[in-house]
């Protein structure tokens, strides 16, 4: 199916980061206010500036002059969608608007970088800042924006009716933002995660998928995709043409995928331990199913921590052999300054996220989406507000919004969990976690890894991704992307934008491997399937019968991935 024009920021913006380390309950107003302490901190480093305060005030007032005289310069960026239309340029009132609005918005940054906070205050004033002053724009003001009037003109009015409907049906339930996908512009099982398989094994937690190879002869070691445990397994299966699982296919790559449940309050207890025994079991159906004693695994996202603690609990028992190699993709195994996410924490928000899922017994996938969408507002909140409510037009179709809509529930015990690591940035010291009894030292994984980063992913910064190739004992081979956290994934070959960075080894310092780092045209797939290959063992004959010694319980996409 092809792809509508879609403002790739919003796809990049999609996922976020699915494990949760913000308390999703709290509500989009109290997030715009910063912590107290934050305020307090950033009105006394203004204070001691006085001299600073006041050129930049004075620099605001002349140039506030320029604009009511109608001589003032200032222009948005050519990335600037807001003001894209002829009109914010050719009315002077509308002009004035805008400048006044940017004008107000740089003296914002200017004094964010004049009081030279530290980096989680610096983090925590520019998001409140980022939300408030895009918030503010005149563009969002339905009697400002020529869009809404041009709609207006040329639906006789209808634009009002439909977007208000829209809006009353947006906020009738979480996340209580506008839509960015329409609910039914795609069917999962017809234009979405349908490559050809079949399910082989199911608990409680999971299902295991088994896909039909397309080539004669296969790779002797099959792969292993443990997806993120929130949002559903397909992000790796999207359209024909942009599906993972159909490259890895083509390339003779046999291929498994864990589908998670969407858990409810009878599985409040399903913490880090439950998914790794899960991992486990998936790993022992696999012998059962393909014959083979080894497996490769690619994790995403949060899979790739639940992943990374296996293979150490698996090192420590001198199973690591069962492992030939491992992927992790947007994975952030050391939260030390790992971007605004990680800022936002504290203890309160800690206090209210554990709190909130353990009365519920799981937390809410909707509430998640809140959360980040308010991470990237312009992108994410006001480009729906204008086009979905101000123009009542439907957003444009597109597949990664659909699954990123598609959201799921996290366990209360796994939520927990998680926090409890990233709090103690427990993975960056040896045996300060466990995994099934075990203490987790990461820098016992000998398995060659691949790790791969977006070089534009605002939730896990490539340099927080790239120190997991300092963490992890064995040979690393770190791939930096172009786009963000999902675009960077979402990158089949073909694109003539894409390319990716690559360099000969792995210094200690994200920065030095980015000045020795090539760059290299086209997606990082054919890379990976490339260096996966090197790994999985010789060709055998494609298997014909895909459930070896397990039952074959039903096509793919199985039945987990329709829960709601």
């Amino acid at each position: 199916m092809a792809q509508p024009d879609v403002p790739e920021a919003a796809a990049e913006g999609a996922l976020g980061l699915d494990m949760v380390l913000v308390d999703a309950a709290r509500g989009p107003l109290r997030r715009m206010v910063p912590p107290a302490g934050t305020a307090l901190r950033f009105g006394a480093a203004l204070a001691r500036q006085p001299g600073t305060l006041a050129r930049r005030t004075g620099e605001l007032a002349r140039e506030l002059s320029l604009i009511t005289l109608g001589r003032s310069e200032l222009a948005p960026g050519r990335k600037d969608k807001r003001f894209a239309d002829p009109a914010w340029s050719g009315n002077p009132l509308l002009r004035r608007a805008m400048q006044t609005h940017l004008a107000t918005a740089r003296t914002t940054w200017e004094l964010i970088e004049d009081a030279d906070l530290d980096w989680q205050d610096d983090e925590r004033i520019r998001f409140t800042a980022t939300n408030l002053v895009d918030a503010l724009a005149p563009s969002n003001v339905p009697v400002l924006n020529p869009l809404g009037w041009k709609a207006l003109i040329d639906t006789g009015g209808k634009n009002v009716v439909q977007g208000l409907r829209r809006m009353a049906t947006d906020l009738a339930a979480p996340p209580r933002v506008p839509s960015m996908v329409e609910p039914d512009a795609f069917t999962v099982g017809e234009d979405l995660a349908v490559t050809p398989g079949v399910v082989v094994f199911r608990t409680d937690v999971f299902e295991l998928i088994r896909y039909r190879p397309t080539t004669d002869t296969v790779r002797e070691v099959p792969l292993v995709i443990v997806p993120p445990t929130i949002n559903k397994y397909y992000i790796t299966d999207l359209a024909p043409g942009r599906s993972i699982v159909e490259h890895y296919l083509a390339a003779g790559q046999q291929v498994f995928m864990i589908s998670w449940r969407n858990p409810d309050e009878r599985h409040a207890d399903w913490d880090l331990d439950t998914y790794g025994q899960a991992l486990l079991d998936a790993m022992d159906a696999v012998e059962q199913s393909s014959g083979s004693e080894r497996v490769a695994l690619q994790a995403f996202c949060s899979g790739g921590i639940i992943t990374a603690m296996v293979l150490a609990h698996l090192a420590a028992q001198g199973r690591q052999d069962r492992v030939s190699a491992a992927s992790f993709a947007v994975t952030v195994l050391d939260w030390a300054r790992a971007g605004t996410v990680s800022a936002l924490m504290d203890e309160e928000s800690v206090r209210a996220a554990t709190e909130r899922s353990r009365q519920k017994g799981y937390l809410d996938g909707a509430q998640l989406a809140e959360v980040f969408a308010w991470l990237r507002p312009n992108d994410l909140i006001w480009n729906y507000w204008v086009n979905n409510y101000l123009q009542g037009k439907p957003p444009p179709n597109f597949d990664i919004l659909f699954w990123n809509a598609d959201t799921t529930r996290m366990s209360a015990g796994l939520h927990r969990d998680f926090i409890d690591v990233a709090l103690g940035n427990a993975l960056t010291e040896a045996g300060a976690a466990t995994m099934l009894g075990t203490p987790v030292d990461l820098s016992s994984v000998t398995v060659d890894t691949y790790v791969t980063a977006g070089i534009a992913d605002h939730l896990c910064p490539w340099q927080a991704c790239y120190r997991s190739t300092q963490l992890l004992g064995g040979e690393s081979r770190f791939i930096l992307s172009t786009s963000g956290h999902i675009a960077s994934l979402v990158n089949p070959p073909g694109n003539p934008k894409s390319t990716f960075q690559v360099a000969g080894r792995t210094p200690a310092d994200p920065e030095e491997w980015l000045a020795a780092a090539r760059t290299e045209k086209g997606s990082w797939w054919p890379d990976f399937t490339a260096w996966l290959g090197d790994r999985c063992g010789g060709q055998v004959p494609a298997p014909t019968e895909l459930g070896g010694a397990l039952e074959v319980l039903g096509d793919a996409p199985g039945t987990y991935v329709f829960d709601k």
